[in-house]
């Protein structure tokens, strides 16, 4: 069976002002997509732990109709924060139909110099989920250990330090209350400070 190799539909997202890159693996098939951006399946709760986050609101980041995500609203938070946001995948297989990271074979990862090099304040990267942290691990030229949810490793990449953090995935699978998830994401951006 030949595999369709699926490129990443977006570029990643690198305001020059960002002090932190969030990946995550890759996005989802396109039938799930509720905006344009990362993290666009609705029953993905990353941007509403970014509403409990910082506004205290878990749908902050929600259209009027709460139907769908206001990707600008977004943008414009991200932009303001300084908050880069990426995926660890260019390109994948996709060995079944859905958005889980157990059926995703990476074939391109991200171009990490690259993107790094066009953030140049950018001091932490943080991983959104397993494939994401594995992914990440391996583009290092010396492996680091796997930190654990909330915590971070230091990194050498082309003659800087980073914090490289583990976060809890915001997939509704990964099995931990939205107000955990949303906590162990303020402790981060209170550490970093953004918050």
């Amino acid at each position: 069976m030949t595999l369709l190799t699926e490129i990443h539909p977006l570029q990643p997202f690198l305001p020059i002002n960002a002090k932190v890159l969030m990946l995550g693996s890759f996005p989802p098939p396109n039938a799930k997509w509720k905006m344009d951006f990362y993290y666009p399946n609705f029953q993905n709760d990353m941007w509403r732990i970014f509403g409990l986050v910082f506004f205290d609101e878990k749908d902050y980041f929600l259209t009027e109709k709460k139907s769908s995500f206001d990707k600008e609203k977004i943008i414009e938070f991200l932009s303001a924060k300084g908050i880069a946001v990426g995926d660890t995948a260019h390109e994948v297989h996709r060995l079944k139909g859905n958005a889980s990271d157990n059926f995703l074979q990476i074939v391109t990862p991200l171009n990490l110099e690259s993107a790094l090099s066009k953030i140049p304040d950018c001091s932490a990267i943080i991983t959104t989920g397993e494939k994401a942290t594995e992914t990440l691990r391996s583009l290092f030229p010396e492996t680091p250990p796997v930190p654990k949810i909330g915590s971070y490793a230091v990194v050498d990449f082309l003659n800087k330090k980073y914090k490289f953090y583990r976060m809890p995935s915001s997939s509704r699978a990964y099995p931990k209350p939205l107000t955990e998830k949303a906590e162990i994401y303020r402790q981060f951006f209170v550490e970093i400070d953004l918050l």
